[in-house]
Formats: structure tokens, C-alpha cells, sequence
């Protein structure tokens, strides 16, 4: 077994979401790296190549009330994060290709056989669907169901998108089902039991050192924060 850290932040919004996962993928403190969101307040995220004013034009129809949107490091459509159960997991990827379809199908495999084994109902997406374009118009994530996303009565409830930088992968998974934060203590142990059987880790849980969260402030406001990256595109 391999010792792998969870890593406990603080309350945060949306912003310093992104930054905290933005210093664990920088720093080298364990090869394995979990972390679920501790949420300050409601926020939205989307995908990397999503157009921003497509975005708010997409939340807006929705009628959403949330007021914060950050752009993710990672692809995908947009999420809302008012009610779920957000995680990021950071795990060695050696490999030269960028492959996400067996990233998804080895993550999604592991965490949906647990919660079968724990009596939910849950299956995945089999067979091939056409992957969704994030624009045009924008796309929220959780609106249709791609090969590999893990449903509940034919809807969608857990879905996650990918970045690799060298040789980390980065993956944010949002697990969407009523009452999931009610219930978070049950999800993320399934969650953290299926990646530590999958990847043969041991969990230990620490906490972000007072550099750490100091860099992430300082990140969420001169990156995160900013018109340069939230309307990149």
C-alpha cells in the first residue's frame, strides 16, 4: 500500500476552489492526492474552452441566483455547485498521450462498483454517445449523460472533467443527487474507499499549511478572480 494525503481546506468559495487545486497539483507532497470542497457559499465553474458570455448567457436561462463563476483549469461543461459533493483527485500520469476516455473509465468503474457494494443504485453510462459540444450553445454538465458518467434512474450524477500537466493528472468530479451534502460523510467515505482499493492507497489526512493557504489566497485573487481568465475566451 502507498500512503496517499486527503487533503482538509478550509471553508472557500468558488475562486479559492480552484486555486487550492492549483497548488496541490504544484506541490510534491505525496504522489496521491484527494481533497474534498469545504464550501464557503454557493458557486458556479466552468470548463476551460467554454466562452464566458455564453456562460452567463447558459446561467441566466437557467435562472440561476448564484453570482459567482470561475473558470475551471479543466475541461468540460458547467457546474453548479450548490447541493453536491465536490472532490479532486491528483494522481501520477506518466503516460505522453492525454487519454481521458481510460482516465474516466478506470476512475467512474472503481467509485461506482463501491456505491453498488453499498446497496445505491447506481450504473454507468455504457456504449458510445457523441461527446457534447461545451459551446454553442454553452453547455451545462450535467444536462445529458456521456459515456462513462454515472447515473441514477437514467440521470446523470456524477461527472468530472480532466487536466494533465507533465506527468500529473488533475480530476474535479461533482456528485449531483438530492440531499448529497445532508449525506457528504457517506459519499466521501465511498468516494475515498474506492480510489484507495483502486490505486492500493493508504489515506492520511493533513491539513494546508499556513504558506499553502497564504499562496492559495493570493492565487484565487490575482488569477482566479481576474477578467484575463474568466473571459480568456
Amino acid at each position: 500500500m502507498e500512503k496517499g494525503l486527503v487533503f482538509d481546506s478550509p471553508d472557500l468559495d468558488v475562486y479559492s476552489q480552484m486555486a487550492a487545486d492549483e497548488i496541490l497539483c504544484g506541490c510534491n507532497a505525496a504522489q496521491y492526492i484527494l481533497r474534498f470542497f469545504n464550501w464557503a457559499s454557493p458557486g458556479i465553474t466552468y470548463g476551460y474552452s467554454q466562452r464566458r458570455r455564453q456562460v452567463e448567457a447558459a446561467v441566466r436561462i437557467a435562472g440561476s441566483s448564484i453570482k459567482d463563476l470561475v473558470r475551471r483549469p479543466t475541461g468540460g461543461g458547467i457546474v453548479f455547485h450548490d447541493d453536491d459533493v465536490t472532490f479532486s483527485f491528483i494522481f501520477p500520469s506518466p503516460e505522453l498521450l492525454f487519454e481521458p476516455h481510460k482516465t474516466y473509465e478506470r476512475l467512474h468503474t472503481a467509485i461506482n462498483r463501491k456505491y453498488r457494494e453499498c446497496g445505491e443504485d447506481f450504473t454507468l453510462m455504457s456504449g458510445r454517445t457523441e461527446s457534447y459540444a461545451v459551446n454553442s450553445p454553452a453547455m451545462a454538465c450535467f444536462s445529458k449523460p456521456v459515456t462513462l458518467d454515472i447515473l441514477y434512474n437514467d440521470r446523470k450524477v456524477l461527472g468530472g472533467a480532466l487536466r494533465k500537466t507533465g506527468t500529473k493528472m488533475l480530476y474535479q468530479g461533482s456528485f449531483q443527487f438530492p440531499g448529497a451534502r445532508k449525506r457528504q460523510a457517506f459519499h466521501r467515505r465511498i468516494i475515498a474507499s474506492a480510489l484507495s482499493e483502486e490505486f492500493r492507497l493508504e489515506w492520511e489526512t493533513v491539513p494546508f499549511s499556513e504558506e499553502m493557504l497564504e499562496e492559495l489566497r493570493m492565487l484565487a485573487v490575482n488569477k482566479y478572480r481576474t477578467e484575463e481568465w474568466n473571459s480568456r475566451i
